[in-house]
């Protein structure tokens, strides 16, 4: 059975499938690689630029010391031994509101393009009273040290900061770099009078901040209530953290958005308070953190929510969607060519079904290669035509004529044309993927649904059908002679 003609082919076709899955794969790798590469070129900008922000603040804190003696020993033996208690003192403020317009620019290293933001921002920070930075003693007779109230604002990268300017009660303060906060040391600060350490009537601070970043901007709730108003001119905007937003709205022209929360519904404050961590999140740099406490485990992360500026026509990753259907592709287009040979009586070499699988594994890495330099949808089209050109040209003589060398070669551009659409859609991709494969099925249970298979297994042409006899007409005897 082995020997017969069929399984011989079913075998060279097998390890032709394997042969081109091979190049396939190579393909992919070029694609990671490219990947790989764009992701070095953010990492790169984020190192001379500035990377992904947090903007965390406006709050006031306070250094203190405690000491005390205690006394040890006994006898000859027995002295005074000053121990001392190191806390900070905190106050978060009652309503935060923070409006922000982020202006994209993009930036490059060589072929790879990496999305930066230029925020303005302008917070607006109330506090009540501000009991919580007068002191407590914890012992008896203890002397009590305090620095000067500080108010801070902190990011995730210094280095973005371009401009600042910090108003509280309509007097401007001097800003200096850093935060004097143990865990929380990047961002700026200024200090206070003395005078503010227990004030009933509360504060009123407003800062306009430009700050520039890389590809991501988050934003910490810290306010009993905390109103984050935002507009960008980016149209492709990813909500993220643990808050999406209460509105918004997203046009080609841009979008805008608004996050109202209350310390009700966030930990924000408690978190801060005790140093958590402030994460980025996303997938690719989950681990990551603006700001790493001690010992603090990587999932104890401060409550954040976040923008990340995407770019959803990036050729990379989407030339790593469309080489997932290059399997797809071939074991249809083999099929198709099967369905000629089989319907049409033909005979195609193992050879021929080798360069078809070739050309179709070639579309692929010519569109990573021309995406490099063009725009996506361009790139596209032009290895698409290409392909198709070369391969009904290719059937018309393979197949033994043009009129079947053509519906081949129609039959792969509307592959082409549906992978396209599949790229563009994100959330019916496979919802319309599977429908059209299903069609595809279905056409090929149709186009087959006379064929003998047992008849091709065996080596014989599939029987016709019964056709009735020849009906024999009566012969006129010949007339005696008289």
């Amino acid at each position: 059975m082995f020997k017969h003609p069929l399984f011989t082919k079913l075998a060279a076709l097998a390890a032709i499938t394997v042969l081109l899955l091979f190049g396939l794969g190579m393909i992919e790798d070029v694609v990671r690689d490219r990947l790989r590469y764009r992701s070095i070129t953010a990492q790169s900008v984020a190192e001379s630029l500035a990377g992904p922000q947090t903007l965390m603040g406006p709050m006031i804190h306070s250094a203190c010391v405690e000491s005390w003696e205690v006394e040890t020993g006994k006898g000859d033996e027995r002295r005074m031994v000053e121990q001392r208690r190191e806390f900070l003192l905190t106050a978060m403020p009652e309503q935060l509101k923070l409006t922000t317009g982020a202006a994209m620019e993009e930036r490059a290293r060589g072929l790879h393009k990496v999305n930066t933001f230029n925020l303005k921002a302008h917070v607006t920070a109330q506090w009540g009273s501000l009991a919580s930075l007068v002191p407590q003693s914890s012992m008896k007779n203890s002397r009590m040290h305090c620095g000067a109230p500080i108010v801070m604002m902190a990011v995730g990268d210094a280095r973005g900061i371009r401009t600042a300017q910090f108003t509280m009660e309509s007097h401007a303060l001097a800003l200096k770099p850093g935060t004097f906060h143990p865990t929380y040391s990047r961002g700026l600060h200024a200090v206070l009078p003395e005078a503010v350490r227990g004030k009933a009537d509360g504060l009123t601070a407003t800062l306009d901040l430009e700050l520039v970043g890389t590809e991501r901007l988050a934003f910490v709730p810290l306010g009993g209530n905390t109103e984050v108003q935002m507009t960008s001119g980016w149209p492709h905007p990813s909500f993220g953290g643990r808050f999406l937003p209460a509105e918004r709205e997203v046009k080609k022209t841009g979008f805008s958005a608004q996050w109202r929360l209350s310390s009700l519904a966030t930990t924000a404050q408690a978190d801060i308070a005790n140093g958590k961590r402030i994460c980025l999140g996303g997938s690719d740099d989950g681990n990551r953190s603006d700001y790493v406490p001690g010992e603090a485990p990587p999932g104890d992360c401060a409550d954040s929510f976040s923008v990340a500026f995407i770019d959803p026509v990036n050729p990379y990753s989407l030339s790593d969607r469309a080489t997932k259907y290059g399997v797809l592709f071939i074991a249809l287009t083999f099929v198709a060519v099967g369905l000629f040979e089989l319907m049409k009586k033909l005979r195609v070499h193992p050879v021929q079904y080798l360069l078809v699988g070739s050309a179709l594994c070639s579309f692929f890495l010519l569109l990573v290669s021309l995406s490099e330099h063009l725009p996506f949808g361009i790139s596209y089209a032009v290895a698409a035509s290409a392909c198709v050109l070369l391969l009904a040209y290719y059937a018309s003589h393979m197949l033994g004529s043009l009129a079947r060398g053509i519906p081949l070669g129609g039959g792969i551009a509307v592959l082409y044309g549906l992978l396209y659409v599949l790229l563009q859609l994100e959330q019916t991709a496979l919802a319309v993927g599977a429908i059209a494969l299903f069609l595809v099925l279905a056409a090929v249970m149709v186009a087959t649904r006379k064929v003998n298979w047992y008849g091709l297994s065996q080596g014989t042409t599939p029987p016709r059908r019964p056709t009735a006899p020849p009906v024999a007409r009566p012969t006129t005897p010949p007339a005696s002679a008289a």
